[in-house]
């Protein structure tokens, strides 16, 4: 299968998932297991299209010093590299899992401030993009402006390319004014870009629409255990997932991103895009060990979706 699926990853991390059962603040912790992994959400989002058989490449920035994990990751996946290579180490973001209360605690660090050069840089690649798709995804890395997703998702639309957002805060609010095609907000992004709780799935699916008058095509809301809202003028589809053994939340939003776009790509309708992408999403949640199939978990997932449209 192949398609033509960028992602854009400007602060990827080295998630180094540190397993403590019964990890307690302030005490002393025994760890049972660490791994590291490449990581960071458009990395992720890669990862998990290339699982499922898309053809996809990798932008962003690198650190030269620590590069393994990333290029290990790549070859054994089929993902193009094209990510830009800075000066120092990728950051690397510890994740504290307990497997008793089913909480992880995220610790994450600063990531490499690219130079004014390394974003011209940035810029002239993404301009040699044209038609398909690009998942920009993650936080922003220190010293670039809140604006820069506005203007890069404004390039690519120039060229015809559709765009995927998946982030929060200052860098979410700056590019809705550019209008992405889909943006991915979880219940509590959403809540802090609109200024008030979102506890209800009305509440979401009206937070939801308050985005697509903005000029959003669909706009994908996660809900954790509750399921997920799929918004578009035409139609609201509520997916509810079953009750799993989740084994750790680490990627599961960036795995319903890749299967949002996997449905764009598939041309499925609404309701089949939320069945699909909530399965990737549960592929990750039940995942015991990096080795297992995300593409066979994930089919095995796909009936147990609960789809319900609402008005």
């Amino acid at each position: 299968m192949h398609s033509s699926i960028t992602t854009l990853t400007l602060n990827p991390a080295i998630d180094r998932t540190v397993t403590i059962p019964g990890f307690t603040a302030g005490a002393v912790n025994r760890v049972e297991r660490v791994s590291d992994r490449a990581g960071g959400k458009g990395i992720n989002v890669a990862a998990m299209l290339a699982a499922h058989g898309f053809k996809v490449a990798a932008m962003g920035f690198l650190g030269r010093d620590n590069l393994v994990p990333f290029t290990a990751l790549f070859a054994a996946s089929g993902i193009e590299d094209r990510c830009l290579r800075l000066q120092g180490q990728t950051r690397v973001g510890i994740k504290v899992v307990d497997p008793v209360s089913h909480e992880t605690t995220d610790i994450n660090f600063p990531g490499l401030a690219p130079s004014a050069w390394d974003l011209t840089s940035l810029r002239e690649q993404l301009a040699g993009l044209s038609g398909g798709w690009c998942v920009i995804a993650g936080s922003l890395p220190p010293a670039v402006g809140p604006g820069v997703y506005r203007e890069l998702i404004a390039l690519l639309k120039a060229n015809g390319v559709r765009t995927v957002l998946d982030s929060s805060g200052e860098a979410l609010r700056e590019a809705l004014f550019a209008a992405p095609d889909i943006v991915k907000p979880n219940t509590h992004e959403l809540s802090a870009h609109l200024g008030r709780p979102m506890s209800t799935e009305r509440e979401v699916i009206a937070g939801a629409r308050e985005l697509l008058a903005g000029g959003v095509k669909l706009v994908v809301v996660s809900r954790g255990a509750d399921g997920a809202c799929f918004v578009t003028t035409e139609e609201v589809i509520v997916a509810r997932p079953p009750a799993v053994t989740v084994h750790s939340t680490v990627g599961a939003g960036d795995a319903m991103v890749a299967g949002v776009v996997a449905a764009q790509i598939l041309d499925l309708s609404l309701g089949e895009c939320a069945r699909l992408s909530t399965s990737y999403a549960l592929a990750v949640l039940t995942r015991t060990e990096s080795g297992c199939d995300l593409g066979t978990a994930s089919k095995a997932f796909l009936g147990q979706v609960e789809i319900t449209a609402c008005s």
